[in-house]
């Protein structure tokens, strides 16, 4: 923005070799975001994101797939569900970086951040199984997301080598045989694999007892008309909410404990805010509706 100057909150620059124009305010961003007849979301290549997830469909069928993933994982009763069953976790976390005194708080936060993803979108426990997705991902993300120049020191070539290294699943083989999009669609179909034995293990256990994650809350889910998501949208969005939340989650950790540490006073003011609450709790956990009566923590205007 000091560069090319704000305007009205845009500028025109070129990325990976094409002309863009970046809006880099709230009220550019929402125009674009809401106008979905003159803009739409492109991804380099759909397949690596699934035909039929959220961020690969269009008009009507956008709607309908944001409706069940928005009810999901955005609706009060879910963010109830998610602020109890990240904790643990979290909890165990933050003493294993107390007791180690200095951390890499990126990579600590992506530890704990896909154990939660793992837990909560298909009630996955540590182990082999959650270790090969997280391999899985952090290379379909990092060759999703860079410019296609297979040459020492790139990112996409990086994401390429990590595939040779990642572990055999099931005894489905290597990963990498064939051309680059294929390596990568290949990396993708391993890790629907994964997800879709998930999917069919209530069924091969017989049990009534439900998993309670995000999966079965998408197959369970109807709409107005009494339509439910299909096999394929419910994995396809599972993939696709990985690689949108994942990363991100991360970085956004990583940033809050760095702003934290450089600020001292707002520290002490969180702790002002959340100790007396601490206290009443008697060692549970925090809840969602704890979390929203905190005002300085939610950012009030006064603060």
């Amino acid at each position: 923005m000091i560069r090319y100057g704000d305007g009205v909150g845009l500028y025109r620059t070129h990325l990976f070799g094409s002309p863009a124009i970046i809006a880099c305010t709230p009220a550019a961003n929402n125009f674009v975001l809401q106008t979905e007849s003159s803009f739409f979301l492109e991804w380099p290549s759909v397949e690596l994101v699934g035909t039929t997830s959220l961020v690969a469909v269009q008009g009507s069928s956008h709607t309908r797939v944001t409706s069940f993933v928005m009810r999901a994982i955005n609706q009060p009763d879910a963010l109830h569900k998610i602020a109890l069953r990240v904790q643990p976790r979290i909890t165990v976390a933050l003493e294993s970086w107390a007791q180690k005194g200095r951390i890499r708080v990126y990579k600590e936060a992506k530890k704990v951040t896909f154990a939660n993803i793992g837990k909560y979108f298909a009630s996955l426990e540590p182990g082999l199984v959650l270790d090969t997705l997280d391999e899985l991902f952090e290379c379909l993300i990092t060759g999703l997301r860079a410019y296609p120049l297979n040459f020492p020191g790139t990112a996409f070539h990086r994401a390429l080598q990590m595939l040779n290294f990642l572990p055999k699943v099931e005894g489905q083989g290597a990963l990498w045989v064939g051309p680059t999009q294929d390596r990568l669609k290949l990396c993708r179909k391993k890790a629907i694999a994964i997800f879709r034995d998930e999917m069919e293990k209530p069924k091969k256990c017989d049990t009534s007892k439900g998993k309670n994650d995000l999966m079965e809350g998408l197959m369970q889910m109807k709409d107005d008309d009494g339509e439910q998501l299909t096999k394929t949208e419910v994995l396809d969005n599972i993939v696709s909410l990985v690689v949108a939340g994942y990363t991100s989650t991360s970085v956004a950790i990583m940033w809050a404990f760095y702003y934290l540490a450089m600020h001292p006073n707002v520290v002490e003011k969180l702790r002002e805010e959340h100790m007396p609450m601490t206290k009443k709790l008697n060692d549970e956990f925090i809840t969602y509706d704890d979390i929203s009566s905190c005002e300085y923590t939610g950012g009030g205007r006064n603060n």
